[in-house]
């Protein structure tokens, strides 16, 4: 434990209360990353949004250029017959009724479920269950689908799914600590760029507030936004 505190305060030493050009704060994040595992890699982003306004809620997906490092267990909600051997091979978990009944009892061996929007009415009873875990499909994070093949391969690739706290930040893995720093800059920018892709009809004026990023058990790093925005553009 002593190790750990002291390899904490040495780590929280090297970060200058400063905003970081992207180049640097990603540099310093990988040099600070320096647990006995491999970290994963985020980002917090504040936004000037009161998301219990319908019209500044923010929810999106986005794919990930490089990833995210972390392989999910994906489940296909769909009808009987049309399971295929196709489906059967990219999907962790594929069932109908059966899937439905084995969610029922609590069996939730999955990260991701997709199901196509006939089978929708089904789920509803089992919101309580889905619900809490963020499991339940929905159009805005692309996992009610008719397209299940395109879905899965986008989701195998790195897609994910975000959204705003009723705070108004956003929280989302953007990778590992063994990813290169070109890999992680990449799947920054594309954090950044979907998120203000994506800025809610009724922000008005500024929309980030601050942008954070971090590994598990490194310091925050604090972006420069306007250098950020700057070098998206």
């Amino acid at each position: 434990m002593k190790k750990l505190k002291k390899r904490t305060r040495s780590n929280q030493q090297k970060v200058e209360t400063r905003l970081y050009p992207k180049e640097e704060a990603i540099s310093l994040l990988k040099e600070t990353a320096n647990a006995k595992f491999v970290e994963s890699i985020e980002a917090h982003i504040s936004l000037s949004i009161d998301p219990k306004y319908s019209d500044q809620q923010l929810r999106s997906t986005l794919i990930l250029p490089r990833g995210t490092g972390k392989i999910k267990r994906i489940a296909v909600l769909m009808p009987f017959e049309s399971i295929t051997e196709e489906y059967k091979g990219l999907a962790d978990i594929i069932g109908s009724e059966d899937l439905i009944e084995l969610i029922s009892k609590g069996n939730l061996d999955f990260d991701i479920l997709i199901s196509t929007p006939d089978m929708m009415p089904k789920l509803a009873k089992l919101g309580r269950i889905l619900g809490p875990k963020g499991l339940m499909p929905s159009p805005k994070a692309g996992t009610v689908t008719t397209d299940i093949k395109l879905t899965l391969e986008e989701f195998k690739k790195g897609k994910l799914e975000y959204r705003a706290d009723k705070t108004g930040i956003v929280h989302l893995l953007f990778g590992k600590s063994n990813f290169t720093d070109a890999d992680l800059l990449e799947n920054l920018t594309a954090v950044y760029k979907s998120v203000e892709n994506n800025k809610p009809l009724g922000v008005k004026g500024q929309y980030f507030k601050t942008f954070h990023i971090c590994s598990t058990m490194g310091p925050s790093i604090e972006l420069d936004i306007s250098a950020l925005k700057l070098s998206t553009s």
